[in-house]
């Protein structure tokens, strides 16, 4: 007897080897869209179940932003529940713009309520279907805005998350093509459905889509592998740099900062340090740029009498006498120090 398609032996190796270290008992749940990357991830974790010892379930996030998502939603969950998961949930959420963008938006409500399923039912982790396609997509919107390391090393296989109860966020096909996952799907019968919202160029992880395929077409096959490799790279690199930030501003404490002390740091390792005394100080994580981390750098850097930086959170970061704080704007006169 045959084993299975190709494409779909590597999914499932892909899934085995990012879950082996679970304990037993635990409980993995699949985020699926009803898309053909996300219920190829379904239809491995539903296989490997029964040889391991945790046991797999799935969550379907109804975003409310087309006519007929509930009953789209709904299909999905049928769909994984006869490969076998169980349990499968169902999450509506609300998608509410503020600034930031549609897709940012739904993002956002997507993974609050993975995090309130995740912590319904217990669970040690939450699979996503990202694949080799996203993450070159991924590399490349980082390329084009002028990202810095960190978010040219794309996404993470793993990452913790959740604040009331820690779970392990997991991507194990980022190894994987799009391509293959249809192929997996093909071979092995399961469903699925192409969201119409992923060819409308009003998005930009659909530009991004198409000219990757462009960038292939022009140039040759590998062009996805190679941003996708790339971000490999970045990413043990912008590791060791964050583990070094971390350190230092530890050892900075919570200011006013000497001058000498900052300037002593170097420039890769002080601009994220800049990022971290921000946050720390109230600023929104996803609101702190490298403009602003540049403009309190020059206090330390390119010193020139300049006015202090306004940054995200009403703060703002100012040298004086050889020391710089970070302060709200409500706090005009610096009494502190």
């Amino acid at each position: 007897m045959s084993g299975p398609h190709p494409s779909t032996a590597k999914i499932r190796y892909a899934v085995r080897s990012a879950l082996a270290d679970l304990p037993p008992g635990s409980v993995v749940l699949v985020a699926c869209s009803g898309g053909g990357d996300s219920m190829a991830l379904a239809e491995a974790v539903a296989h490997e179940q029964r040889h391991a010892s945790w046991s797999g379930g799935a969550v379907v996030v109804d975003h409310g932003l087309q006519l007929g998502s509930d009953e789209t939603a709904s299909r999905a969950a049928e769909w994984v529940r006869d490969l076998g998961l169980d349990p499968v949930l169902v999450e509506r959420v609300v998608v509410s713009e503020s600034g930031s963008g549609l897709e940012a938006a739904a993002r956002d409500a997507r993974h609050a309520a993975l995090e309130t399923v995740a912590t319904r039912a217990g669970a040690a982790a939450v699979l996503l279907g990202h694949t080799l396609d996203d993450q070159a997509e991924q590399v490349l919107l980082g390329l084009v805005r002028g990202s810095g390391a960190r978010s040219l090393a794309g996404m993470p296989v793993h990452a913790e998350r959740g604040t009331r109860a820690r779970y392990r966020l997991c991507r194990p096909l980022l190894g994987v093509t799009r391509a293959e996952c249809r192929e997996s799907c093909i071979a092995e019968g399961v469903p699925w459905w192409d969201d119409p919202m992923n060819e409308d160029t009003d998005f930009t992880r659909v530009r991004a889509r198409r000219a990757v395929a462009d960038l292939e077409a022009d140039l040759g096959p590998g062009v996805a592998a190679a941003l996708a490799r790339s971000a490999d790279q970045l990413r043990e690199d912008a590791d060791h740099l964050d583990a070094l930030a971390d350190a230092a501003a530890t050892t900075l404490g919570t200011g006013p900062w000497d001058v000498a002390q900052l300037a002593g740091l170097p420039r890769a390792v002080r601009t994220r340090v800049w990022r971290r005394l921000l946050v720390a100080a109230g600023a929104p994580a996803g609101q702190v740029s490298a403009r602003h981390t540049d403009a309190c750098d020059a206090l330390v850097a390119d010193w020139h009498g300049q006015g202090p930086v306004h940054a995200p959170g009403d703060l703002r970061v100012l040298r004086r006498k050889g020391r710089v704080a970070v302060m709200s704007g409500s706090d005009g006169g610096g009494s502190a120090w």
